[in-house]
């Protein structure tokens, strides 16, 4: 079997069960572990092209099968078969050709005439059959119904802005570890090698091309992290102070967390609920030679995990529902419901809460989000407000807007500072 058939054989069952509820990270986790078949690189590219297009994709079969209910494996084969030919990565007969093959290692052989024939029906007719699909807002922003009409609601002027960064490709960005080398420097080390890249203020690296975090001058040896220049806003908006006691209360992958301890020297505690990612940011602080106690606890379980010393600074980097950044996890708007928001939301508002309570007098909590929706943003903070007259909300320092929109340059992230009275 050719290279794109095991392609295709791959991405397709990672991509159904995706469709089926589960994580595309997780499925892609397991697929790097186990060596499933396939070329990596054009796994990939199946998996996040197809979930960035499915509404388009999802419209296309349904429009085009004869079947009431096709097989859920047969489905995901054509909906990343249909992304195939729309990419001019591949002869359109090549493609037809090698879906026909993974049909065979899908163990779907009976499948193979209507999968022909549905790939063939689409080589002669989906020109024609665009437009109208297109006039189907799903299709046309690739996006649930509900979350554009949310998105329009709250940004009326930038909505479609919005919806079109969700679809792109996402920049990729670095973090100069600023006790190891300067923007500066770096910037000449990468155009020495000549490799494109652009400053994007005191850390932040813009590349002009994405390449694999392993490729990257320096990342094995701690020079720089992956991190999105929206996201390496948090640590300056802390406002460290040498011998700070510093809580992140939510800190997989570990990201923010070493921007803090690259900034100040600052005595750090990173929770986390969930023990392997406890241990990836254990793994990202070692790769940089950086020194923080990590501990597996809800931040919420005050009683289970605080020693009873208050934080003179706190990054609460919420869970939410990952709207700003889902062109990095396609798979998110079309697993996401109208209903998670809301319990995102509330969940939000009981850290916040749990949190409070554990900031010393005249600290400083940021509250952070990667969503764009104002249910877990502005709204939260105002009732959080409400509850606590004494909490204080400070002009951010770097005097940008609290909400960050998706660009192309950074993620959409939220923002707010909040300060304890004395």
């Amino acid at each position: 079997m050719s290279s794109l058939a095991e392609a295709l054989t791959t991405a397709a069952s990672i991509v159904a069960r995706v469709a089926a509820g589960r994580s595309l990270a997780a499925e892609l986790e397991r697929y790097a572990e186990e060596g499933l078949e396939g070329p990596r690189a054009a796994v990939y590219d199946l998996c996040y092209g197809t979930l960035r297009g499915y509404g388009r994709v999802q419209a296309t079969v349904r429009s085009l099968s004869r079947h009431a209910a096709p097989d859920p494996l047969v489905e995901a084969l054509l909906w990343c078969t249909l992304y195939a030919l729309a990419s001019g990565r591949y002869a359109d007969y090549t493609v037809v050709d090698q879906a026909v093959r993974a049909c065979v290692a899908l163990k779907r052989s009976g499948a193979k005439g209507y999968v022909n024939a549905l790939l063939r029906t689409w080589l002669r007719s989906g020109q024609r059959l665009a437009p109208r699909a297109a006039a189907d807002p799903v299709v046309r922003w690739q996006h649930p119904a509900w979350w554009i009409a949310r998105l329009r609601e709250a940004y009326p002027a930038q909505w479609q802005d919005i919806l079109e960064a969700g679809n792109t490709h996402p920049p990729l960005c670095l973090r100069v570890n600023a006790r190891r080398t300067s923007a500066a420097l770096y910037l000449a080390q990468l155009g020495a090698l000549g490799i494109g890249a652009r400053g994007l203020g005191a850390s932040a690296i813009l590349l002009d091309k994405p390449m694999p975090a392993v490729q990257i001058p320096g990342f094995s040896e701690g020079l720089v992290s992956l991190q999105d220049a929206g996201a390496q806003r948090a640590a300056a908006l802390l406002d460290l102070r040498r011998g700070d006691r510093v809580l992140d209360a939510c800190a997989a992958p570990g990201g923010k967390s070493a921007h803090i301890l690259e900034s100040a020297d600052v005595s750090l505690t990173a929770l986390e609920y969930d023990a392997a990612r406890a241990a990836l940011v254990e793994r990202n602080l070692r790769r940089l030679a950086l020194c923080a106690e990590v501990r597996v606890a809800d931040c919420c379980d005050t009683e289970r995990w605080w020693d009873g010393h208050p934080f003179e600074r706190i990054l609460a980097d919420v869970p939410c529902s990952a709207s700003g950044v889902v062109r990095r996890h396609p798979d998110i708007k079309w697993l996401r419901r109208a209903a998670d928001i809301v319990a995102f939301a509330a969940r939000q508002v009981r850290m916040l809460d749990a949190l409070w309570r554990v900031l010393a007098p005249g600290g400083k909590l940021l509250y952070v989000t990667c969503s764009v929706f104002p249910e877990e943003n502005a709204e939260v903070l105002k009732a959080f407000l409400a509850r606590v007259p004494a909490a204080r909300r400070l002009a951010l320092p770097d005097g940008a807007p609290a909400q960050l929109l998706p660009g192309p340059e950074q993620d959409g992230f939220f923002f707010a500072l909040i300060e304890k009275p004395a």
